[in-house]
């Protein structure tokens, strides 16, 4: 099992870091079109995504995959790959230099494995989270840039941060506790809770392939992830779409913020 783990790393960290060199030169000067769901998406985004489908169909050809651009249908396969070639679309276009690649590695439908890299800013997280799936490794916990990261201990202040989408803001109560940052990024949301730089984040419409790595890295990190439905997001169904599904999410830095938070947040 080592040595899958091992490759998959290994796999991840150098398609990423390809896909994201050869979208640098692309960054700010391509032209972008509107999806039905009102989302950007321009040719690198095509490219990125074929690109990382071709590797995996090369290097795991025993592998599902699910991606953005791609199918959206969840396969019958034991291991499945999640893709968002390009997370951060209208900040790539309009040349904010905040925007990655994100792959996430399921078995039987839950992640256990993610990876995220930020060209521009040259960060790159991964992380290990097996909870109950029954697979095993001797790496655990995330990373960024290989280093460990964890989320914070800290109590809640008026000078720590809390990250939303452009969609979130009208759910907000105000006064809120925190200082509000809307980065235009779901994953990096997320992630920026799991490296301790900000305690909590919310997003009322990300798609599965816009959370699967970051979920992975999130959890691993000790931060707290907070579906807003009822229904779990993990396991996916076999021969599900997951196209219009939308996941609200909230993620805190650790369980004693997560009321604090829904109380000032109106969800319903």
């Amino acid at each position: 099992m080592e040595e899958f783990w091992s490759s998959v790393f290994n796999f991840a960290r150098n398609t990423t870091h390809r896909v994201g060199t050869h979208l640098l030169p692309d960054f700010r000067q391509v032209q972008a079109s509107q999806k039905d769901d009102g989302s950007l998406v321009t040719r690198a985004d095509h490219w990125a995504d074929e690109e990382i489908r071709k590797a995996i169909a090369s290097e795991f050809p025993t592998h599902g995959i699910l991606s953005e651009e791609g199918e959206h249908k969840f396969p019958d396969t034991e291991w499945c790959w999640i893709i968002d070639p390009l997370d951060g679309t209208t900040n790539f276009t309009r040349g904010i230099p905040l925007w990655g690649i994100s792959v996430g590695l399921l078995y039987q439908g839950t992640p256990v494995f993610g990876y995220v890299h930020f060209p521009p800013i040259g960060q790159s997280f991964h992380a290990f989270w097996y909870g109950t799936s029954g697979v095993t490794g001797s790496e655990k916990g995330a990373f960024m840039n290989e280093f460990p990261i964890h989320s914070s201990p800290d109590e809640l202040s008026s000078n720590h941060f809390f990250n939303l989408c452009s969609r979130s803001a009208p759910l907000l109560q105000q006064p809120f506790p925190c200082k509000i940052r809307m980065l235009g990024v779901a994953s990096y949301n997320f992630i920026t809770v799991a490296t301790g730089a900000v305690l909590g984040g919310l997003e009322t419409t990300p798609k599965i392939w816009d959370i699967a790595g970051a979920w992975v890295i999130v959890q691993a990190a000790g931060a707290v992830w907070v579906p807003l439905e009822p229904e779990v997001i993990f396991p996916l169904k076999v021969g599900e779409d997951y196209s219009k599904r939308s996941f609200p999410t909230l993620v805190a830095s650790r369980a004693e913020l997560v009321d604090v938070f829904k109380s000032h947040i109106q969800y319903s």
